[in-house]
């Protein structure tokens, strides 16, 4: 026995053929319905003028049997119920008090009801009843005659009954071949509109297979299809660039990290060597080489600290909120100030609310504020300012930091903001090459721009720019 499968784990063309099969049944038969209804009440309302005519003629006449000849050569100009149902009409006079003056025709004579017997007693023209005559059913039409009394005019239906019926057959018959069609173009249609979704699957199994992201799709038309495969696509792009990226920062991490390990290498191999001769080093090299291995030690630190902030700081793990950035500087440069007591700083706050993470914006305004520190000469000034540009478009705000260094080299303006950068004149300084980096990724992030020139004091100039919240948030 075969298991049953639930209906949502049918495959989506087994679905749209299902449905596009079923819609079209649905209409076949409310169409089948109405047309044989329509039809049935048609052919009825025919039949019944027809009497009602052949009433109307048969009451001018004298006799039933007069009535009865006239009205067989008479042109039916209504519904023709055939030949031998000539054989089937029977007229019968009735007397104002409602019984027989005589009946002509085939059958036996024609029941007398309640309506017929008012319409023979002048209460009312004409009526129509259904009787049976003869085990057969009758439709009659009786109206009153001019003198007096009525006329019944009364014809076999079997053939008006058995229209309908075989009609709503061939009806019946058309509209299961109609549903099959349906089904037929339905699968079809469900082939080739699913096509493009085939062609995704497989570029998707590919793609997982072989994990070459550079594989997409061919897109064709500009329907809901095409908008998906160019998504696809796109997602493709982005994973591709973000693996990209990060093979990058490996490689350009493994290349900065060789150096300091190389040097503490050296540095630890020089102690063990010096301990394994029993000779003492020293004392100033033994006090230089641990200095060094406490430098080369924080050093390492900071930059796996940077390469942990640059690789998880696209994932936004902390809350965008209302952050001021009056605040955010002002803690930021007493943080630096407490680490260079030789620097001097000058800030100049205003209010300036904006969308934000405050941990991320403060780690990009503090690597800003240390950068114009380590360049700063012993006593120079750093100068910090919150600007509010309320009148631009858009309104937005600006963190300005300049310093009293010897300035970003022309050569080095546009790569300052690249991963491990570092200009000539830095390389001899601590550092990474990844804290500015770090402060265009959150400036980015946050939907700003950041900027970097020589001051006009020759020092570097920093300029942080971001929108400002809307009022009333």
């Amino acid at each position: 026995m075969r298991p049953r499968v639930p209906w949502r784990e049918r495959s989506l063309r087994t679905r749209l053929t299902v449905l596009v099969a079923g819609a079209m049944a649905a209409a076949v038969v409310v169409m089948w319905l109405s047309t044989w209804l329509l039809l049935r009440a048609n052919l009825y309302i025919e039949f019944d003028a027809q009497l009602q005519t052949y009433a109307q003629v048969a009451a001018k006449l004298e006799s039933p049997t007069e009535a009865l000849s006239t009205l067989r050569t008479v042109e039916r100009p209504g519904l023709d119920t055939g030949a031998e149902n000539d054989d089937m009409l029977v007229v019968q006079f009735l007397n104002p008090d409602g019984t027989s003056a005589g009946a002509a025709g085939p059958a036996a004579a024609v029941p007398v009801g309640p309506a017929s017997r008012q319409v023979a007693s002048g209460a009312v023209p004409a009526a129509s009843e259904v009787e049976t005559i003869a085990g057969a059913r009758y439709r009659i039409w009786t109206v009153a005659r001019p003198g007096g009394g009525a006329v019944q005019v009364a014809r076999n239906s079997a053939e008006l009954e058995r229209r309908p019926d075989v009609l709503g057959f061939w009806l019946a018959v058309a509209g299961l071949i109609g549903v099959l069609g349906a089904a037929l173009a339905g699968r079809a249609i469900a082939r080739s509109a699913l096509r493009p979704v085939g062609e995704l699957t497989v570029a998707a199994e590919e793609i997982a297979r072989t994990q070459e992201l550079s594989t997409g799709i061919t897109v064709t038309g500009k329907d809901e299809l095409a908008r998906l495969a160019e998504a696809f696509n796109a997602m493709l792009a982005a994973l591709k660039d973000s693996r990209d990226e990060q093979r990058r920062l490996v490689q350009d991490a493994g290349h900065e990290l060789r150096t300091p390990l190389t040097s503490l290498r050296n540095n630890i191999e020089l102690l063990i060597h010096a301990d394994g001769q029993r000779r003492a080093l020293p004392t100033e090299d033994r006090a230089r080489l641990l200095a060094d291995l406490g430098i080369q030690s924080a050093e390492l630190t900071t930059l796996m600290q940077e390469l942990v902030d640059l690789s998880t700081g696209e994932h936004e793990p902390e809350p965008v909120e209302l952050v001021d950035l009056a605040d955010v500087l002002d803690a930021t440069v007493e943080r630096v100030r407490a680490r260079s007591p030789q620097i001097r700083f000058d800030i100049e706050l205003a209010s300036a609310v904006v969308n934000g993470r405050a941990a991320a914006l403060e780690r990009a305004v503090l690597n800003v504020l240390d950068n114009a520190a380590k360049w700063s000469p012993p006593g120079g000034v750093v100068t910090a300012r919150v600007i509010r540009d309320a009148e631009s478009v858009p309104p937005r705000a600006r963190i300005v930091v300049s310093d009293q260094g010897p300035g970003i080299a022309a050569v080095d303006l546009p790569h300052v903001f690249e991963r491990f950068y570092r200009a000539a004149t830095a390389r001899s300084r601590p550092g990474s090459g990844l804290g500015l980096a770090i402060v265009e990724q959150v400036v980015t992030q946050h939907g700003g721009t950041v900027h970097a020139a020589r001051d006009v004091a020759s020092g570097a100039r920093f300029e942080l720019a971001f929108p400002l919240a809307a009022p009333g948030q």
